[in-house]
């Protein structure tokens, strides 16, 4: 056998064999949106958000919900308390899988129905800095969600709190991206610098992520001023682009993350849960309005 035709042969076997490797997951009848839930800064309840939204979504509109934390702190799994069994495949085993690996072999689900997660995985703080050795490694979990599109009605990204390798990847994997701002001005800093990545990936990268917007988190009404003058600001620098639904301070929020329960569950009547109730219905509205577009 001549050379060139060897190596054609060797090419196509090695191509069937991933192909093969990524199609142990049939696919599904659904066509998922993707929302990456990113802040630059950390304590603005970016994980909160996640979570709730994603609960909101399941419990109180029926879709099948899929979050995927790619924080390698975990705090998805800890808000939900999810049982999830020893040895199972976590994200960073996807993303450092040695060949293309399906998303799905790391859904576990929630005890919320209609509502899954992947495992907790501390790994992915290692992950980070393997992935910068990878080619197309702001892709591999834009690949990897092909199959989990078909079976979820949305996918909610859970970002680190930081415009690393992974929160790049969740990016590139997202349809739309929603920045949760608390009342302060670092948070307003953070925006900018996030809205400033989503610009590069769509101009430089090539990929059309919309921004669903900013909503404002932990807003505390005793702190009148600082308020008026940091929602001010975020109109005066992101004018159409922040939300009218607004989270305040509450209490049951913080008691829902500790049980390791949604808030829809823990407290239905309550102002956080009727905050990120409004929160999914902006959403659901704004998206549709999107995808028409």
């Amino acid at each position: 056998m001549d050379g060139p035709r060897r190596m054609r042969n060797l090419l196509n076997a090695g191509f069937l064999k991933r192909k093969g490797a990524s199609e142990t997951h049939p696919r599904g009848p659904r066509q998922a949106r993707v929302v990456a839930v990113a802040a630059q800064k950390g304590g603005v309840g970016k994980t909160t958000t996640a979570v709730s939204l994603a609960a909101a979504l399941a419990s109180l509109h029926g879709q099948r919900v899929l979050i995927v934390d790619v924080d390698p702190q975990a705090h998805v799994h800890a808000s939900l308390r999810a049982v999830s069994r020893p040895g199972s495949v976590t994200l960073s085993d996807v993303l450092l899988a040695d060949q293309p690996r399906d998303l799905m072999d790391a859904v576990v689900p929630s005890g919320i129905e209609g509502l899954s997660l992947t495992p907790p995985d501390k790994a992915l703080h290692e992950a980070e800095g393997r992935l910068a050795a990878r080619v197309g490694r702001e892709v591999i979990l834009q690949a990897a969600l092909d199959t989990a599109r078909t079976w979820f009605d949305t996918i909610v990204l859970d970002c680190p709190p930081n415009l690393g390798t992974l929160t790049l990847n969740a990016l590139l994997a997202a349809d739309e991206v929603l920045v949760p701002c608390d009342m302060s001005l670092l948070a307003l800093e953070g925006v900018a610098d996030l809205l400033d990545t989503v610009h590069t990936v769509n101009t430089r990268l090539r990929h059309p992520l919309a921004v669903v917007g900013v909503v404002r988190t932990r807003v505390d009404g005793r702190n009148l001023k600082q308020n008026q003058a940091i929602e001010a600001a975020l109109r005066d620098n992101f004018g159409d682009l922040l939300l009218s639904t607004s989270v305040p301070v509450n209490s049951a929020l913080a008691q829902a993350q500790t049980e390791g329960r949604a808030i829809f569950d823990f407290s239905p009547r309550s102002k956080g849960a009727q905050a990120y109730a409004r929160l999914a219905d902006e959403w659901l509205s704004l998206s549709q309005a999107e995808a028409a577009s």
